[in-house]
């Protein structure tokens, strides 16, 4: 079995926690994602080598995004 942790650190836990919660869905059967304080932690367990390079790869792509919206302002839709 090959496998990959991936760490990375969001400035706070509220922000750890919405973007981790963006990367679940999209989490395969063989990946995890939790919180560590203000760090989201995925480990990734692939067979081959080329399939957790892929895996990897499209996981980053995920968290580039996920972490750019993190960033964006939140708007209030509840109009009174």
């Amino acid at each position: 079995m090959n496998d990959a942790e991936i760490r990375t650190t969001h400035g706070s836990p509220a922000t750890a926690v919405r973007i981790a919660a963006a990367l679940r869905p999209d989490n395969t059967d063989e990946m995890r994602t939790c919180v560590e304080g203000d760090t989201v932690v995925t480990t990734i367990d692939r067979e081959s080598i080329g399939g957790l390079q892929a895996t990897v790869d499209d996981y980053v792509v995920n968290l580039r995004v996920a972490a750019q919206l993190s960033d964006q302002p939140t708007h209030d839709t509840n109009h009174e």
